[in-house]
């Protein structure tokens, strides 16, 4: 059964990343990385003390994403994996998030640091990082955890273009 969902776009992400390959995959490869949110004026009122926070969680559309496969091989592993345990960016529903340093408001545009996006992408939410809200003490990261030193230096290819 499927429903028709919609979202608008509440702004862009603008980068310095043009093309999917090279693009880091991840925040914590994109360290020192600076962009700015363009929030469109309709919603610049809902900036108000988001200058207080050092960290946002951006909510954005992959608008480059074509089409799914339900097995994927992620970029840091060689091994085909269920999508749901990756973060591989084609998917049923081409939604990314990102954690991000805020560095400044002025008006309506955002300065952040860390930023894993490419260039002209649809923002579709903001939220404030608050690590008490989410108190998770006790996690794992699956296959992951034979790949996590590999996280910090790793950038896109072209397998998911």
């Amino acid at each position: 059964m499927e429903s028709k969902i919609i979202y608008n776009a509440i702004g862009t992400i603008h980068t310095n990343y043009h093309d999917i390959e090279g693009t880091p995959i991840q925040p914590s490869s994109a360290q020192g990385s600076k962009g700015e949110i363009e929030v469109f004026k309709d919603f610049e009122d809902g900036l108000k003390d988001l200058e207080c926070f050092s960290h946002i969680i951006l909510i954005y559309h992959l608008h480059l994403s074509k089409g799914f496969s339900l097995e994927v091989i992620p970029f840091l592993d060689t091994v085909k994996r269920g999508l749901f345990s990756t973060r591989a960016p084609r998917r049923p529903n081409p939604i990314g998030i990102s954690v991000v340093k805020l560095i400044k408001i002025k008006n309506n545009i955002l300065e952040i640091e860390n930023i894993d996006v490419i260039d002209g992408t649809p923002l579709l939410d903001i939220k404030p990082f608050v690590s008490e809200m989410d108190g998770i003490t006790d996690y794992k990261i699956g296959w992951l955890s034979e790949h996590t030193s590999d996280l910090h230096s790793h950038f896109s290819d072209n397998r998911f273009k």
